[in-house]
């Protein structure tokens, strides 16, 4: 999306081997690795001169419960404080608020209050970036993502026993979620926290049925039996000052 504009783009991967991906697409690709113990790869290089950092990489904590993101991230911010990079974009969860049996409603002026090891990190991280005084950072909480093949119907479709039937679904398109980063680059708003969340909220079981049987999978069965848990995050605050209008439907 920037690259169609003009804009010199760089991006990092962990992998050598998604390196030819990356220059194919015209980024401009760098080998870095981002851990509490240290950053490895060419990160000074690959910050040099850009005006913008968007981070982008999720805890990681299903696959190995002991890594430490919010130290991560704390490494990171120590290379962007002597880069000379000023505004910073993270692109956080709306994992960060707990669910409810009341359906809590959440706002940005709402504490992030997750007790999950992943939400826990992910908090620590949000304000590692927003408090430190030598960059701005603006926060990005997206919900479940769905596009370019992605839905996670995918994941559910035939099986049983799922938990929360009448929890209200969280999620956003990733045309939306490009748009949403576009107009805080356009519109140059740093120092902010923004909920970013399809503005309907249907409830699972009825949503992922619907699903479920428009992309022909097998119908996921949820407990009836039990009390629904859930949130309801809203993202006035990005339309209201963003001007946004999501485009995409979930």
């Amino acid at each position: 999306m920037l690259i169609a504009e003009g804009i010199l783009v760089r991006g990092s991967t962990t992998s050598q081997e998604k390196v030819p991906m990356l220059e194919s697409s015209g980024i401009e690709a760098f080998v870095i690795k981002v851990a509490a113990e240290g950053i490895s790869g060419e990160i000074e290089r690959f910050l040099e001169a850009s005006e913008v950092l968007i981070v982008d990489f999720p805890p990681g904590l299903r696959k190995d419960p002991k890594l430490d993101y919010e130290g991560a991230i704390a490494r990171l911010a120590e290379a962007v404080e002597t880069s000379g990079v000023k505004k910073v974009i993270f692109v956080s969860s709306i994992a960060v608020y707990e669910e409810t049996e009341n359906f809590s409603i959440y706002t940005e002026d709402a504490e992030p209050n997750a007790t999950s090891a992943s939400g826990k990190q992910i908090i620590s991280a949000e304000k590692i970036l927003l408090q430190n005084p030598f960059f701005d950072t603006t926060v990005i909480r997206f919900g479940g993502l769905i596009g370019a093949g992605r839905h996670p119907v995918k994941y559910l479709a035939g099986r049983s026993g799922l938990p929360n039937p009448l929890g209200p679904v969280n999620l956003i398109h990733l045309d939306d979620c490009l748009g949403i980063l576009k107009k805080v680059l356009k519109n140059d708003i740093f120092g902010t926290v923004y909920n970013a969340v399809y503005p309907l909220h249907p409830p699972r079981a009825k949503y992922y049925t619907e699903k479920a049987k428009e992309a022909g999978l097998e119908i996921p069965q949820f407990d009836e039996t039990s009390a629904s848990a859930g949130k309801i995050i809203s993202a006035s605050k990005v339309v209201r000052e963003l001007g946004v209008r999501f485009q995409s439907e979930i």
